[in-house]
């Protein structure tokens, strides 16, 4: 599930011909399979999950930081309004990665990886509700598809365990907050045009709100926050978070919707390998069916929220 800074750029015409747009839409597979790697670093981590996540924009801090100063963005002087924009934006952010975290140690990768990144099927209905409008065309296809496939995957969790189901709903919730803090920062993009601050020193105060709380989170629930082994945490902080996030930020701009959202479909397809090899999570004919309808729904949405802005 990761997900994290729009484009700003148009579609590029013809993208994909050339050594160039070859090269963009390996930067925006890899970016996808860096971040699908991210949940089964959050099972080998022996922190716990939401210490995990703590770790995971601790460490990425100091880079953002740089990132924010080589483009030439303030850090400081935010207008107080965009400021509580964002830290509502983060603090979702906060509950969004801690929801998620947890699911994963109790569901299958692949439906912690397509549940986590629901937000998408979230604004899609969001949409509706702003525009008053109903959906049409592609859109009634995509909300058919997302409740057929969330129904065939929660059904046939609940049949493997409680547990497990439980873990689908956390995952869920992930999601939802997810769309709240993509809301909140798309509000925060709004106001401080102008002001010289862009998307990395608005990812920059993201983490320092959302930290507190993923440590307090942490903290109450008892969890191990010192790793003995800093192994797995590196891994996933690269990988997820600078890695994953900077390929995703470099080639989002140049391809259209429909393409980014297919692409997003890579990360249930690798986490779903990775669990049956590494923990041997067999999925049935019936969950490939479940997940090939929630994908789709998945890539709709993430089209057309982008397509309407929300």
């Amino acid at each position: 599930m990761e997900k994290k800074g729009p484009a700003t750029q148009s579609p590029a015409t013809g993208v994909l011909s050339g050594v160039r747009g070859w090269l963009l839409l390996a930067a925006l597979l890899a970016g996808n399979v860096a971040l699908a790697l991210g949940p089964w670093l959050v099972r080998l981590a022996d922190t716990g999950p939401v210490s995990a996540a703590f770790w995971r924009l601790l460490l990425a801090l100091p880079f953002l930081v740089v990132f924010a100063r080589v483009a030439g963005q303030r850090l400081s002087g935010m207008p107080r309004r965009t400021l509580v924009a964002v830290a509502i934006g983060a603090s979702a952010f906060a509950l969004d990665l801690a929801s998620w975290h947890i699911g994963i140690g109790m569901t299958r990768l692949a439906n912690a990886t397509l549940f986590g990144n629901s937000g998408s099927v979230v604004l899609l209905f969001w949409g509706f509700v702003i525009a008053r409008t109903l959906p049409r065309g592609a859109e009634w296809l995509a909300i058919l598809c997302a409740l057929g496939g969330a129904a065939i995957l929660l059904g046939r969790s609940l049949e493997i365990s409680d547990a497990t189901f439980i873990g689908d709903l956390f995952c869920l919730t992930a999601g939802l907050f997810y769309a709240v803090y993509l809301l909140n920062l798309q509000g925060a993009r709004g106001q401080r045009a102008g002001g010289g601050f862009g998307g990395w020193s608005l990812l920059v105060w993201v983490s320092v709100f959302a930290c507190p709380i993923l440590l307090a989170i942490a903290l109450i629930l008892g969890e191990p926050v010192w790793p003995t082994d800093w192994t797995p945490i590196l891994i996933l902080f690269v990988s997820s978070q600078l890695i994953g996030q900077g390929l995703l930020v470099f080639a989002l701009g140049h391809f259209p919707p429909l393409v980014i959202g297919l692409a997003l479909l890579t990360q249930p397809a690798i986490a779903a390998l990775i669990g049956y090899t590494m923990f041997g999570e067999v999925l049935t004919p019936l969950d490939v069916a479940g997940m090939v309808l929630l994908g789709s729904a998945l890539a709709v949405a993430r089209a057309t929220a982008v397509k309407r802005k929300v």
